[in-house]
């Protein structure tokens, strides 16, 4: 029992695999070391001692301890053992425990290391286990937030497919719908299509009667236009105007459609009208004579008038200036300076100083006087030559035939006294080529040159002249204050 007891420590302390393996040995193998420990043991009772061991000998294998106890496995079945058998038993068995114990000191580092990576696996272990227990607690929490991503993106498809089947039953109901429209349009354009076939033939119809009623219309059409282009041709002389390059012949001055009007008074704007004709006229041809035509003119702004007289000087094409009725004042300093002027014998030129009435203190009134003087002079002096006198000869010689200085004379004397150039008898406006009485506004420039008429408060007719231009003055015969 001791052995059984020694033999059981031993292998519950170093229970290795190699000999645990060994102690499970069949039935055979147990009865040939039985054997063999008999042999030892008769070998021993004649020497008298146990033989040694060899260094090379084997650990014998023991019968296995993993049954249910000791004693049952060495008297288990099979095995019967004498005294002394007994005795040799116990030998062998000595023998086995000193080589285990040998074993046992020599696998004792092996226990020993493995015992130690163990303890160093178990503590690496550890510390892995240490150092991923923050992942792992990330990754538990990622896992959960994606779950929950999940279930969301769950929930919101759910949705979506809510959605989507709620739009997939509207779109029918649309569908549905639409072929009910589809199906009364159809219906409302069969009706249209009948009504537009009746509105066809209907229209067909009155088109045929319209081209009756049109070959009609065109039938009378023209035959108001066939009176219209009489009428038109009636209306019109249907001749061209004459444009000869010396118009005054023979006592017979031949006035063409090259004529400018300047009639009543010379104020803002008048030179504007004139001197864009004389430019017109010039840059059509520079051969053909100019006309000027003065039926009725008291003067006006000298400012105006030297503008008139400066375009006549530069004209390529000859100006001629026509009086018909009356020039005065700034109008007969036109006609005196024009290339060519012609009078009829009755009518009357009119030649004076400049006029105005100044106003404010003294010195003002000097100033006004000075630049009054410089006009009198730049437009009197050449004047004055033309007609053979000096400026103050020509002022004294005023004042001569008319206390008031308002030297005027015919058509005919002005003409002897250079004032004009020529007397004419007959004058032929061969540029009226239209009837009169058709054109309502036969000269626009006319109407520039018309102002309106009122009655003062004593009832006395005036005409109100427009503001005058800086360091303008008005030359004009105005003895009764119609011109205001």
């Amino acid at each position: 029992m001791k052995v059984l007891n020694f033999l059981l420590a031993v292998a519950i302390i170093a229970p290795s695999p190699a000999f645990a393996a060994e102690l499970v040995a069949p039935k055979a193998e147990k009865t040939r070391l039985i054997k063999k420990a008999k042999a030892v043991a008769n070998a021993e009772g004649e020497t008298g001692a146990a033989a040694p061991l060899s260094p090379n000998a084997s650990p014998v294998a023991l019968p296995s301890f993993s049954g249910p106890s000791s004693a049952t496995a060495l008297s288990g079945p099979g095995l019967v053992c004498g005294p002394s058998e007994q005795k040799e038993l116990e030998k062998l068995t000595s023998l086995n425990m000193i080589e285990i114990q040998r074993t046992a000191q020599k696998l004792l580092p092996v226990n020993v290391e493995r015992e130690e990576t163990s303890a160093r696996y178990n503590a690496l272990y550890e510390k892995q286990k240490l150092e991923l227990s923050p992942l792992e607690y990330e990754l538990k929490r990622l896992q959960l937030e994606t779950n929950i991503s999940e279930e969301k993106f769950k929930k919101e498809m759910a949705g979506l497919r809510e959605e989507r089947e709620r739009l997939h039953l509207a779109n029918d109901v649309a569908r549905e719908r639409f072929a009910t429209d589809q199906v009364k349009a159809e219906s409302e354009k069969l009706k249209l299509d009948a009504a537009m076939r009746d509105l066809e033939f209907r229209s067909r119809k009155l088109r045929a009667d319209l081209d009756v009623e049109e070959s009609k219309t065109v039938a009378i059409k023209a035959d108001l236009e066939l009176r219209a282009k009489k009428e038109a041709w009636r209306a019109e002389t249907n001749r061209d105007p004459e444009y000869p390059l010396e118009p005054f012949r023979n006592g017979v001055l031949t006035v063409s459609d090259r004529r400018i009007a300047l009639d009543g008074p010379i104020f803002y704007g008048v030179a504007d009208v004139v001197t864009e004709r004389i430019h017109y006229f010039n840059n059509k041809d520079e051969k053909l004579p100019i006309f000027i035509v003065i039926d009725n003119s008291p003067g006006g702004s000298v400012m105006e008038g030297y503008r008139i007289v400066k375009a006549m000087q530069a004209s390529h094409a000859p100006v001629h200036v026509v009086v018909k009725s009356y020039a005065a004042s700034m109008a007969a300093v036109i006609a005196t300076l024009a290339p060519h002027s012609y009078t009829y014998p009755n009518s009357v030129v009119l030649q004076h100083q400049i006029r105005s009435f100044v106003g404010g203190n003294l010195t003002q009134q000097k100033e006004q006087l000075e630049i009054l003087q410089q006009w009198y002079k730049r437009l009197a002096d050449p004047v004055a030559k033309k007609v053979g006198y000096s400026l103050d000869s020509w002022t004294k010689e005023m004042y001569k035939h008319s206390s008031d200085g308002d030297w005027q004379e015919f058509g005919d004397e002005a003409v002897r006294l250079k004032w004009i150039d020529h007397v004419v008898h007959e004058i032929r406006e061969t540029g009226f080529v239209k009837d009169p009485t058709d054109i309502k506004d036969d000269d626009k420039a006319r109407s520039r040159f018309v102002l309106a008429e009122s009655n003062d408060t004593q009832g006395h007719s005036y005409m109100r002249l427009p503001r005058l231009q800086p360091f303008d003055a008005y030359w004009i015969y105005n003895p009764d204050q119609y011109y205001r």
